[in-house]
């Protein structure tokens, strides 16, 4: 079965390369639509044995996105952004479940790399090339809706989901976030959107966490709310909006209504990766009350899910610590530290830790770690850090 990734692109020359890299060897055919590009990423896409067709940009995602399926001549369609790449690992399953004579779409995990709330998130990005898939809504555009009315026809096709991490997303970076205005693009496409189909629940969903990230939190959770009256909603959609339901309360501290909100999105049927952001956001507010069991297990649900999650070991090294149990603490902070070598905060608490128990070289060594890390994110913690130990005569 051929295969063909269709992206759209503007001024992307310094991650497309990586992008287009990521699937050598893997699609058939690389389509790249440009919607305005004034640097090296027509050439580059050129370079890389790219189609490359401009596009009008038009405030709309869907509308580009549609303009890319357009010269797509493989059986089915990957889609990737300039932002994410194609996991190595899992190519072998991509291959495999395209073969399938009975899949019209294939959702696929992605991981949201730099992101400070769900580190995962699934996406309709595989799909078959057939005229009546095409993508809808202006901003996080998707073919699901039109995949549906497929289904409702043709109830014979299926969806599945691939069980790994097939997407890395690097787009959520603040430094990236900020160069590209992003929260003000999508805050504007789905206002725009949200004014045609205002009981529209994805729409409230999408806006309503937009809002609650650019702190409006009063209209962030209107729109939640609304969002949660729609009862034909997917269990997706209603996870998303109680899980920002629960940012938005915890926000406002308000703590028991966003624990009950992080405990509705953890019940909902979802792929259990989704889940990791809800078990994390519930149990700091648990361990913020000093409900330190319920917090370890909260954390240790997310860790169940995935082992690999370092701010949940981060974090359960906090609760253990606060428990009085050193040892158990210092084991979890390895561990983070071992999954993401930058992670600041873990190397600062586990010198903490390791000075408790009288390991002053190790712990030492920790600090200047942390001290290093800090310097380039948080240089006033990282003077604060240098001073106290000063002060205490260990530098």
């Amino acid at each position: 079965m051929d295969l063909t990734l269709c992206t759209i692109v503007k001024n992307e020359e310094t991650t497309l390369s990586r992008t287009l890299d990521s699937v050598k060897g893997v699609v058939d055919e690389i389509v790249v639509v440009d919607t305005g590009s004034r640097d090296r990423t027509r050439e580059i896409a050129r370079e890389s044995g790219a189609r490359v067709y401009d596009f009008e940009w038009c405030d709309d995602f869907a509308a580009a996105r549609n303009e890319s399926l357009k010269h797509a001549q493989g059986d089915w369609i990957l889609v990737l952004d300039a932002d994410e790449v194609l996991v190595p690992e899992i190519v072998p399953l991509l291959k495999q479940a395209i073969k399938s004579d009975r899949l019209l779409l294939i959702n696929l995990i992605r991981q949201e790399i730099g992101a400070s709330q769900s580190p995962y998130s699934l996406v309709s990005r595989l799909f078959r090339n057939r005229p009546g898939i095409r993508f809808s809504r202006p901003y996080h555009a998707m073919v699901d809706d039109s995949v549906a009315e497929i289904l409702q026809r043709q109830p014979e096709w299926k969806i599945a989901s691939l069980p790994n991490v097939a997407i890395w997303h690097s787009g959520y970076h603040k430094d990236a976030i900020a160069a590209k205005s992003k929260f003000q693009k999508a805050q504007a496409a789905m206002e725009r959107y949200i004014t045609y189909y205002p009981n529209d629940a994805y729409a409230c969903s999408k806006l309503g966490a937009l809002y609650v990230e650019s702190g409006q939190l009063g209209r962030g959770i209107n729109l939640l709310t609304k969002g949660l009256t729609d009862a034909a909603i997917d269990d997706s959609i209603v996870y998303e909006l109680n899980y920002h339901l629960g940012i938005a309360y915890g926000q406002q501290q308000q703590f028991v209504k966003a624990k009950e909100h992080y405990q509705l999105a953890i019940n909902t049927k979802v792929f259990p990766a989704l889940k990791l952001g809800a078990y994390n956001n519930l149990g700091n507010l648990l361990k913020d009350e000093g409900d330190l069991p319920a917090a370890e297990k909260a954390y240790k649900a997310a860790l169940k899910i995935d082992p690999n999650f370092a701010t949940g070991h981060y974090n359960l090294g906090l609760t253990l610590k606060a428990s009085g149990n050193l040892a158990d603490a210092i084991a979890y902070y390895r561990q983070a530290i071992k999954i993401d070598p930058q992670h600041a905060e873990a190397h600062q608490n586990l010198a903490v830790a390791l000075l408790k128990i009288g390991k002053m070289p190790e712990s030492l060594a920790e600090f200047k770690r942390a001290i290093a890390l800090h310097q380039h994110r948080r240089p006033f913690e990282a003077e604060r850090l240098r001073r106290g130990l000063q002060e205490m005569g260990l530098m």
